[in-house]
């Protein structure tokens, strides 16, 4: 027995429905690429901004008014670069599970020493302005630059 024709909105919908199957058929092939898509067809993805994380880890920070902060934390310093005042204090935190240090490569102004898993040490950043680049005495890799102001 036959469906009796649809009209109205049901019609448009069905329609939508048969436009939308053959759409999706069609989005794996004759386009020159290789293989199928991964993501389900019904699947959007859209670009986002990097997170705030991400783009402060890649710039400098502004110069310290009051906390300067250097964190360590997989085998980082975060920021790995920092403005500070001159003579300011700055505060270390090792979030690592092995010990590291900031040390002034060149210049020998600052080394905080060796700083164990979990511990804080500070040192004064210099009193002439410039820029010092630093290291992790023990895992030389990990570089960073203090910039003072």
């Amino acid at each position: 027995m036959p469906f009796p024709p649809r009209t109205g909105a049901a019609a448009a919908a069905a329609s939508c429905a048969l436009g939308v199957l053959a759409l999706a058929g069609c989005s794996g092939g004759g386009n020159g690429s290789s293989g199928t898509s991964s993501a389900p067809a019904s699947a959007k993805t859209t670009p986002s901004a990097p997170s705030s994380s991400a783009a402060s880890s890649a710039t400098s920070s502004a110069p310290a008014a009051g906390k300067a902060t250097i964190t360590i934390d997989n085998f980082h310093f975060k920021p790995p670069k920092m403005t500070v005042k001159a003579g300011s204090t700055v505060t270390v935190t090792n979030k690592d599970s092995t010990d590291h240090t900031v040390t002034a490569t060149g210049s020998g102004s600052f080394d905080t020493g060796h700083i164990a898993p979990g511990a804080t040490k500070t040192f004064k950043a210099p009193a002439k302005a410039g820029s010092y680049p630093y290291d992790c005495s023990i895992h030389p890799f990990m570089k960073g630059t203090l910039t003072v102001s």
